[in-house]
């Protein structure tokens, strides 16, 4: 999979139509948490640096068993 080290316009043009995009975090010991964000909240503020507003109340959890 290519890595990019910036943001480029073209990818932020993309980025920024997007409607809905998943936040991923790793625990150390490694469980993985991937979480759907969206209402046009992802803003791209630089070519290394994107922010999002983090609502709170509809999340779905995973059950774990």
């Amino acid at each position: 999979m290519p890595q990019f080290s910036e943001i480029t316009e073209r990818f932020r043009g993309f980025i920024e139509q997007q409607k809905i995009f998943f936040v991923g975090t790793a625990a150390p010991d490694g469980r993985v948490n991937i979480a759907p964000k969206g209402m046009d909240s992802l803003r791209v503020l630089g070519p290394n640096r994107i922010v999002w507003l983090n609502l709170t109340g509809g999340e779905m959890r995973v059950l774990r068993t």
